[in-house]
């Protein structure tokens, strides 16, 4: 039988555009090490692909649209054609490195193979080298493939064989020809008639009507919306999204959060949420926004869960699509920190006393650095719903406390980057990292255009916070 995408993986491919180019990324930067330049980050994603076979897939569509696309083994697989070299001109400043940045993720991703790149870039200041990544949502499902800075990143320094090429001992399967196709399409249509309604309707276009029924698929996401789902409140981060994107990255350190949590109460999630939302409310302000003490603004806010079928912890019962959306109304209106900071956080308990919140801590037990992972199955959720029924997605992850190696070079940073829905200006992950709490903003050029703006106002709002605290 073919390896058929599924519905959810579809969707996503046929909702990827010039607008909307369907891909998560991530921003890694390094120290510069002596042994750690363009091959070997080469040789090391070499190595390191047979842990991830979807890397070397690309997807070939049924003709006539009689079924969903299916994954086929890339003959002409090439791994020079997805990891690149770039470099930044000198001196090679942060804001060099997020310029570069938006202009790789404003362009989506080619079809025709694997649906996923990598950068590796030179020229940072500091002595440092950064790798920006692009993988496919119809890529990363959290079952049968994770993301490539899982298997990439470890708690250790190794040694990368250079000389060993593992596309000579990796045989590709045949490509299936177009009768091969259409013959298992008619087989499985014949079991399933409705499938070929739902295939034609979702490759004509349709594809936000296909989304809006599998709203359930990604970690029982009807059950897990809890507010009444009603349209999101009226905002400028909703216009329509053009091709261009804008990019932003505030640092932090996670010890500030924990002296808020100490004397406020709340968790350290309620607080990045708490940051976001005064930051907000002061780049709305900064737009000449009229905001009354009710004004709010709706994140969706993916939450790792565990499988209740799933005995005790384990990688499995987390990483399997078991991400549940959960909207909260920002309360931008509200002047007070301290008080913000009240509100988010009795929502976000409601999610907590359901019994399948993961605490932060079981997220550090799965292996590599899982973030990656789930900013993905994040995205995802997001990607599921209707962009009508919130105004942003935020994403939330914990990392490892503890540095991460790719071969001998010493991760410095890790910046998440989530994709724009259509009617979204805005998208904000998250990451905490080795002491380090990183800010990952990704805009569009023409709604968000003052991006810089609200990175301010993130280090501003947590400095509020931490007064109101004192």
């Amino acid at each position: 039988m073919p390896d058929r995408l599924s519905a959810l993986d579809a969707s996503f491919l046929y909702l990827d555009g010039q607008a909307t180019p369907m891909h998560v990324g991530a921003v890694a930067i390094f120290e510069r090490h002596t042994g750690f330049d363009f091959h070997t980050a080469l040789a090391l994603i070499r190595e390191r692909l047979g842990y991830l076979p979807r890397y070397r897939q690309r997807v070939m569509t049924v003709p006539g649209n009689l079924a969903r696309p299916v994954w086929v083994d890339d003959v002409d697989f090439d791994l020079n054609y997805h990891v690149r070299r770039s470099a930044l001109p000198s001196p090679g400043s942060d804001e060099q490195l997020y310029e570069l940045v938006a202009r790789l993720m404003a362009r989506p991703l080619d079809h025709e193979r694997p649906l996923w790149e990598a950068y590796f870039v030179e020229g940072l200041t500091g002595d440092r080298v950064a790798l920006v990544t692009k993988t496919h949502q119809a890529l990363v499902d959290g079952i049968g493939t994770i993301e490539l800075g899982q298997v990439v990143l470890e708690p250790t320094p190794t040694e990368v064989d250079e000389t060993v090429d593992d596309d000579d001992t990796w045989l590709p399967a045949k490509t299936p020809s177009r009768g091969e196709l259409l013959f298992d399409a008619l087989a499985e249509t014949v079991h399933s008639p409705g499938m070929l309604v739902e295939s034609a309707r979702s490759a004509a276009g349709d594809a936000v009507a296909t989304l809006s029924k599998l709203a359930g698929v990604v970690g029982g996401a009807a059950s897990a919306l809890r507010t009444v789902v009603r349209p999101a409140p009226p905002s400028p981060l909703n216009v329509s999204v053009s091709g261009g994107r804008v990019f932003a990255a505030v640092r932090s350190r996670l010890d500030e959060y924990r002296a808020i949590r100490a004397a406020r109460g709340g968790t350290v999630n309620d607080i990045v949420l708490a940051v976001v939302t005064g930051a907000l409310r002061e780049w709305m302000l900064t737009r000449g926004v009229q905001l009354s003490q009710e004004t709010t603004v709706r994140a969706l806010v993916p939450v790792a869960v565990t499988d209740p079928a799933t005995p005790g912890y384990s990688s499995a019962g987390l990483v399997g699509n078991q991400v549940d959306p959960h909207l909260v109304d920002l309360p931008i209106g509200e002047p007070d920190p301290g008080i913000r900071l009240q509100h988010i956080s009795h929502t976000m308990a409601e999610h907590a006393a359901s019994g399948r919140a993961v605490a932060a801590r079981s997220l550090l037990k799965l292996g590599g650095f899982a973030p990656a992972t789930l900013h993905s199955l994040g995205a995802r959720t997001a990607g599921s719903l209707s962009d009508r029924i919130f105004n942003l997605i935020v994403t939330n992850s914990p990392g490892p406390q503890v540095p991460m190696f790719a071969a001998q070079a010493r991760l410095l940073e890790m910046i998440p980057i989530i994709p724009l829905m259509r009617n979204q200006a805005l998208a904000i992950g998250v990451t905490s990292y080795d002491g380090g709490v990183y800010f990952g903003l990704n805009g569009d050029r023409k709604g968000a255009y003052d991006i810089d703006v609200v990175a301010a106002m993130i280090r501003q709002s947590l400095d509020e916070l931490k007064e109101a605290g004192a």
